[in-house]
């Protein structure tokens, strides 16, 4: 099944798109969290420096694959080389995983906007909300089931009719959304009942200016470590989503400049969710705020939307249905190269494909909304953090097999079929590729070494941090 069934209608399609996909619920709730608090500035630094030289490597690697093979990521690999085979199919279980949980996302991110719609948001700003609301045993899977739903329809419209054109409505949108909502937080201001004010301009200053008090070699690592994996997962790279979508790229689109288009989308939209996040944050919850970590959407954000008075309802519900876009973009993605994977190994139609794969969709998110509740567990992890059924998932997918594709992708390209076949890909029609010679050496040492560094790191076998 060499021949695509559609394509992108151009390069704009596919940036589009592609974006989409790389622009989640990694960039606009993983960033500014991370960001908090690894430094503000250092972590802005450092990630910038990694989307130039790392980032850039992983996303050409598969969009060039993928363009070149015209084949899906179960396929690709044994296209480039047949004793590889099995990195196509380990690849193919990453959406896999991540498709179980990531619909019941979107249904917290919809059980909110559901809030906002119907109140002024008071309820959400408690404390014990969240928790209630996921713990609880029909709601989260009623709201699971409408975001799923939306997913399966948009991926069943297809390549061009379905995610490209929900592409090109929603990103702009999406972007622009994000930019009135970060002027507006840069504009607030709060003060404490202790007199103690702050506004939205010191936030600002918190998040881009770098802080290298303390810092030591054990810090920067951290950091290091911390934006590289927000990089590795943001890109979307490593799971066969841009394999697939490169499969659709056609051939006269220009790969390095839609690289640098997509690379360029997705660091702003991360700079913008840190500008939007972090200095309202800091407004009405100070430093400790900003310290809450991965609940920061969820817990922190409603109270300073609450704090904000009246018009914190409207900047609330405005930003959860960005968050809603963001999620239902990337999940697109996520289904798309399940369902087109599932097309290409059966010889089936998207439409009996999109069948199985929602049903498969639907059976495994309901488990893992039960698994706050009737199958609720604790499994202690190698990083010293604990799971339950839904961080089970995540870490299997992101912190095990992820490093381990792209070590071992590196080694294929690197070493075995060699660079070159990327770079003459990118340049086929007498395209500039500035960046051959970094790519080159990339591919071949650095993201290697940093890839072994990750995947031992994440299966607790080496503990970089007690050295």
């Amino acid at each position: 099944m060499n021949k695509k069934e559609k394509g992108f209608s151009g390069s704009i399609g596919f940036v589009l798109a592609a974006a989409g996909s790389a622009v989640g619920v990694g960039n606009i709730w993983r960033f500014p969290y991370l960001c908090a608090k690894d430094g503000g500035g250092l972590f802005l630094l450092i990630y910038l420096i990694l989307v130039l030289t790392f980032g850039f490597v992983l996303l050409t690697t598969d969009v060039a694959i993928g363009r070149k093979t015209k084949k899906n990521a179960l396929n690709a690999y044994a296209a480039l080389h047949p004793k590889w085979k099995f990195l196509g199919y380990l690849t193919f279980l990453v959406p896999t995983l991540i498709m179980t949980y990531y619909s019941v996302i979107g249904g917290w991110i919809l059980k909110y906007i559901a809030a906002y719609l119907v109140s002024d948001g008071t309820a959400a700003a408690q404390d014990g909300y969240f928790t209630s609301f996921i713990t609880s045993s029909v709601s989260p899977i009623v709201f699971m089931l409408v975001f799923l739903a939306f997913t399966a329809w948009v991926v069943y419209q297809g390549v061009e009719k379905g995610i490209e054109k929900f592409s090109r409505i929603i990103m702009p949108g999406l972007l622009l959304l994000i930019i009135i909502i970060a002027v507006f937080s840069l504009t607030l201001s709060h003060t404490d009942a202790d007199g103690t004010t702050r506004t939205g301009l010191q936030g600002l200053l918190v998040y881009i200016k770098p802080d290298f008090h303390g810092l030591t070699a054990k810090r920067f690592l951290e950091v290091l470590l911390d934006a590289m994996s927000q990089l590795f997962f943001s890109l979307s790279v490593s799971m066969g989503i841009m394999i697939t979508y490169g499969s659709y790229v056609k051939d006269d689109v220009n790969l390095s400049s839609s690289m640098n288009q997509i690379e360029l989308f997705d660091t702003g939209v991360a700079f913008l969710s840190g500008l939007m996040i972090i200095p309202a944050v800091f407004v009405f919850l100070g430093t400790d705020g900003m310290a809450s970590g991965p609940s920061l959407t969820f817990l922190s954000l409603p109270k300073v939307f609450f704090a904000m008075g009246g018009i914190g309802r409207f900047v609330g519900l405005a930003f959860f249905f960005m968050l809603a876009f963001a999620a239902l973009t990337s999940c697109v993605s996520v289904m798309e190269t399940l369902v087109a994977n599932c097309m290409e190994l059966f010889h089936k139609s998207r439409k009996s494909m999109c069948a199985v794969i929602g049903i498969y969709s639907l059976v495994t998110a309901v488990l893992i909304c039960l698994g706050y509740n009737i199958l609720y567990f604790e499994l202690p992890l190698p990083g010293g953090t604990t799971a339950q059924l839904l961080d089970l998932m995540d870490y299997i997918s992101n912190s095990f097999l992820m490093p381990f594709i792209s070590l071992l992708t590196s080694i294929l390209i690197g070493w075995i079929v060699g660079p070159k076949w990327i770079t003459d890909e990118v340049t086929k029609n007498g395209e500039h590729f500035s960046r051959a010679r970094l790519y080159s050496f990339m591919i071949r040492y650095v993201v290697p070494i940093i890839m072994l560094v990750l995947f031992l790191m994440s299966t607790g076998l080496l503990n970089l941090f007690s050295i």
